[in-house]
C-alpha cells in the first residue's frame, strides 16, 4: 500500500493542467524523497483500513455502517488538516438497510451450521423457522408448473448455478512484463459473426427473467423463505441484493445467500429422498427517514496564484456490501487516497493546484455516488452542459483494483 501510495503522491504533485499529455512539470526529488520518508517509515495507512474495515464494519449503502464511514473520514480527513471537509449530498438514494440477527442451520437429518447472510434489503423472518426444504430446479418457465402446491410453508432450495471446481493454479499470480504490456494494446476487431457480448447479455436477461417469474411464484405459493447462492469456494461466498432499495417497493421473502458447498449438501440428500430440515431467523431492519446518498470530500488548497483554482481530484468508494468488510472493494483504495493527502499535509508540501479528495458513496448499486458528482460539479452527461467547475479540473486518480502494487499506469484512453 506504501508503494501505491507515493505513485499516487507523485502522480499528484506532478500532473500539469488539463492538457496532461502534451505537458510535463518538473519533480522536486527533495519532496519527494521526503514524501518516500514519511509514506515508508511512519504510514497510517494500515491504521487507516482497520477503521475502515474492522471498527467501521460493512458499509451498504445508506446503511448505519457507510454513516459512521462517513462520519470518522470527515473527522480523520479534518484531523489532518484538510479543508471544506463535508459529508456532501448527491441526491436520493433510497431506503437503508441493516442487519441485526443472522442464524441459519441445518436441523435434520442431523444438526450442522451454515454459512450464509441475508440479501441485502430483504424482509425479517416471523421469528425462528423451522420448515422442510423443497429444492426448486427449473430452467424454463415451464419447469415453475411442476411446484404448485407444493411450496406453502416450506424453504425454497435453489440450484446452484456454478459449483465449485479443485483449481491448481496459485490464489495470487503477478502479471508479467509481457502480459501488462499486452494491456496496452488495442484489441483486435473481433469476427464479423462473433457476439459473445450480446450472447451473453441474451443470457443474462433470460436468467433474470425466469428468476422474476420464480420470485413471484414463490411469494404466491406461499414459501416461507428462499436460500440461494452466487457462487464461491472455500466456504466463501458472494452476497448481492434481494429487493429493490426504493421507498416504494413491494415487499419480497426473507432469503438468504449461502456458501455453495453447504448448499450443494443439503441438494444432495434432498435428491436422495432424505428429508431436510432449515432452522433460520433473519431480523433486518430499514431506514426510511434519510433517503439521500452521499461523498465525503476535502480538501488540501492550492498556493499558486494562477494555478490555485484548478484541482487534481484522487477517488475511491466507501460503500461496500453488507457480508464482509469490504477491505478490497474498496477500504484498501479508500486507505491509500487518505495516506495520500495525510503525507502531503505531514511533509508540508504546498502543492500549487488545489488537491481535492473525494470517497464515493452508493458505487456497488450502479456508481450513483460519483457520477452524480459530476452531475452536480462538471458536467449533465444528459444535456452535455458543462458547468464552471469543469474548466478547473485538472485531473482525476481513482483507485478501485484491490490489493497488490501498482506496477503500470494506463491513461484511460490506452486501455483496451
Amino acid at each position: 500500500m506504501n508503494k501505491l501510495t507515493l505513485l499516487t503522491l507523485a502522480g499528484s504533485l506532478a500532473v500539469a493542467a488539463p492538457s496532461l499529455a502534451q505537458q510535463t512539470e518538473k519533480i522536486d526529488q527533495v519532496a519527494l524523497a521526503k514524501i518516500k520518508d514519511e509514506g515508508m517509515n511512519r504510514s497510517k495507512v494500515m491504521e487507516t483500513a482497520f477503521y475502515l474495515t474492522d471498527v467501521c464494519g460493512p458499509r451498504l449503502a445508506n446503511s448505519e455502517g457507510l454513516q459512521r464511514a462517513n462520519e470518522w473520514t470527515k473527522k480523520q480527513l479534518t484531523s489532518w488538516g484538510l479543508v471544506k471537509a463535508n459529508v456532501e449530498p448527491w441526491g436520493t438514494f433510497g431506503r437503508g438497510w441493516d442487519i441485526e440477527k443472522s442464524y441459519v442451520a441445518m436441523t435434520a437429518p442431523y444438526y450442522h451450521t451454515l454459512i450464509g447472510a441475508p440479501k441485502a434489503w430483504t424482509p425479517s423472518t416471523n421469528g425462528t423457522l423451522k420448515k422442510q426444504v423443497i429444492v426448486v430446479k427449473a430452467t424454463t418457465e415451464a419447469d415453475l408448473d411442476k411446484y404448485k402446491g407444493q411450496l406453502r410453508d416450506k424453504i425454497a432450495l435453489l440450484e446452484v448455478p456454478n459449483p465449485p471446481k479443485p483449481s491448481f493454479e496459485p490464489d495470487a499470480k503477478r502479471y508479467t512484463t509481457e502480459e501488462l504490456q499486452k494491456m496496452t494494446e488495442k484489441p483486435a476487431a473481433p469476427a464479423a459473426n462473433a457476439t459473445p457480448d450480446a450472447d451473453r447479455m441474451a443470457t443474462y436477461r433470460a436468467r433474470l427473467a425466469l428468476r422474476n417469474k420464480l420470485t413471484e411464484m414463490l411469494q404466491t405459493e406461499g414459501a416461507a423463505a428462499v436460500l440461494s447462492t452466487r457462487g464461491g469456494s472455500d466456504g466463501t461466498f458472494f452476497t448481492s441484493n434481494g429487493a429493490p432499495y426504493a421507498a416504494d417497493a413491494k415487499p419480497v421473502l426473507p432469503e438468504l445467500e449461502m456458501a455453495p458447498e453447504d448448499q450443494l449438501r443439503l441438494i444432495r440428500l434432498s435428491d436422495a429422498g432424505i428429508p431436510v430440515e432449515i432452522e433460520l431467523e433473519t431480523r433486518t431492519r430499514f431506514q426510511d427517514k434519510d433517503l439521500k446518498g452521499y461523498n465525503v470530500v476535502a480538501e488540501i488548497p492550492g498556493t499558486d496564484k494562477k494555478l490555485k483554482n484548478e484541482v487534481v481530484m484522487l477517488g475511491g468508494h466507501l460503500d461496500s456490501w453488507h457480508a464482509a468488510t469490504g477491505a478490497t472493494d474498496n477500504a484498501a483504495g479508500c486507505a491509500v487516497m487518505m495516506e495520500a493527502v495525510r503525507i502531503l499535509k505531514a511533509t508540508g508540501m504546498q502543492p500549487r493546484r488545489t488537491i481535492r479528495i473525494a470517497l464515493w458513496g452508493e458505487e456497488e448499486q450502479g456508481l450513483f455516488g460519483s457520477r452524480n458528482y459530476v452531475k452536480n460539479h462538471f458536467a449533465d452527461p444528459a444535456t452535455m452542459k458543462l458547468l464552471p467547475e469543469h474548466e478547473k479540473l485538472a485531473a482525476y486518480f481513482n483507485l478501485d483494483n484491490g490489493a497488490g502494487k501498482i506496477r503500470v499506469f494506463m491513461p484511460r484512453a490506452t486501455r483496451p
